[in-house]
C-alpha cells in the first residue's frame, strides 16, 4: 500500500502587505509587480511570531484533520530555510509544543522542501518504519528579505502548511516522485553576507520554466500515466509566468492549475501545501483525482510527486 495524505492544515499570518504598500516603500508599481509575477499581496508574520509558531499552528490543524492525537505521530519533518535559529531545529520546537514523543528533524531544500518532505515521509511509511509522519512546510521569509531590493522584496510572504502521511487504500496515495539538485546553480539564489535573499532572477526563471514542466511530465510517466490523466496541477507559487509554462507543458486548461500566488506571494516551502489545502476547501479536488505537485528552489533543488487523491 502507498503512503498518502490523511490530513492537512495551514496557517496564514493576519498582516497583509499589498503592492500599493510597496509603492510607498520602494521604486515600483502595482502594475509592474502584477504583470511580472502575478502577485497582488502577501502576508507577513507579526514581530512576535517566528517560524516555529507558524509551523505549530499548521501542524495542530493537520493532526486534527487526520483524526489523530500528537501521541500518534511517529516522525516530524519540517521543511524550512528560515528557522528560528540554527538549533534546536524547528521540528524539535514543534514536537515539544505538540507534546509528541517522536524523532524530529528539519529539511533544507528551499521552495522544493515540501516535496522533499513528502518523499522522505513516503519511505518511512511504506517501509513500515513509522505509521504516521507529519510533514510541515513553513517560512518566515520576511526576516530574510531585503526590503530595499525592488527585485526580490515584492516576491516573498510568510505562511505554513502541514500534512500527515500514512498508508492509504490500494491504488491511492503517492504513486511516483522525482527529486533533484544542481549545486552549480546555488550562486543564482542564496543568502548574502547580511543573511538576506539575493537572486539572479533571469537564471532562476530559465531554470524553473524548464524544470517544472519536465518534472511534472516525468512523474506522470513514472506512474504509468499520460498528460491527459492529470486532473489538477499544484505548482510552487513563485511566479505566474513560470506556473503557466508548466501548465502549458501538460496541456491543461487554466481551471486545472492551482493559483494562490496573487494572495500569498512566494511562501517557499509552505506554498504547495497552502495551495493544495485551498483547492480542497473549495471542493475542486475529488477522490481518485490525479494530482501533480511540483516545485523548485534554491540549491538549486526541484521535486515532483504524482498523487491519486483519497484515503
Amino acid at each position: 500500500m502507498n503512503a498518502g495524505i490523511i490530513g492537512m492544515g495551514k496557517y496564514i499570518p493576519e498582516k497583509v502587505l499589498t503592492n500599493f504598500d510597496f509603492e510607498k516603500m520602494i521604486d515600483t508599481t502595482d502594475e509592474w509587480i502584477r504583470s511580472r509575477t502575478g502577485i497582488e499581496e502577501r502576508h507577513i508574520a507579526a514581530d512576535d511570531e517566528d517560524t516555529s509558531d507558524l509551523g505549530f499552528y499548521a501542524a495542530q490543524r493537520a493532526i486534527e484533520d487526520a483524526g489523530l492525537s500528537p501521541e500518534k505521530i511517529d516522525l516530524i519533518l519540517v521543511a524550512t530555510v528560515s528557522p528560528d535559529q540554527a538549533f534546536p531545529s524547528v521540528a524539535c520546537q514543534i514536537q515539544e509544543r505538540l507534546g509528541a514523543k517522536c524523532p524530529a528533524m528539519d529539511i533544507s531544500a528551499a521552495c522544493a522542501g515540501f516535496i522533499y518532505g513528502l518523499v522522505t515521509a513516503k519511505q518511512f511509511v511504506e517501509s513500515n518504519s513509522y505509521e504516521n509522519v507529519l510533514v510541515v512546510g513553513v517560512e518566515k521569509l520576511s526576516k530574510l528579505t531585503n526590503w530595499e531590493d525592488r527585485n526580490t522584496a515584492v516576491l516573498f510572504g510568510d505562511g505554513a502548511s502541514a500534512a500527515v502521511l500514512s498508508k492509504v487504500s490500494e491504488g491511492r496515495g503517492i504513486l511516483s516522485f522525482e527529486l533533484g539538485a544542481d549545486g552549480t546553480g546555488g550562486k543564482y539564489l542564496y543568502l548574502d553576507e547580511n543573511d538576506q535573499i539575493a537572486m539572479n532572477g533571469r537564471e532562476v526563471f530559465k531554470f524553473a520554466v524548464r524544470q517544472m514542466g519536465e518534472s511534472a511530465i516525468n512523474v506522470l510517466e513514472k506512474a504509468g500515466l499520460q498528460k491527459e490523466d492529470c486532473d489538477f496541477l499544484i505548482p510552487h507559487q513563485a511566479n505566474i509566468r513560470i506556473m503557466e509554462a508548466a501548465r502549458e507543458r501538460l496541456n491543461l486548461p487554466e481551471e486545472k492549475m492551482s493559483k494562490t500566488v496573487h494572495k500569498y506571494g512566494n511562501t517557499s516551502a509552505a506554498s504547495i501545501g497552502i495551495s493544495m489545502i485551498e483547492e480542497l476547501e473549495a471542493g475542486k479536488i475529488k477522490d481518485d483525482d490525479i494530482l501533480v505537485l511540483v516545485g523548485f528552489g534554491g540549491g538549486l533543488t526541484w521535486g515532483a510527486v504524482t498523487i491519486r487523491w483519497g484515503k
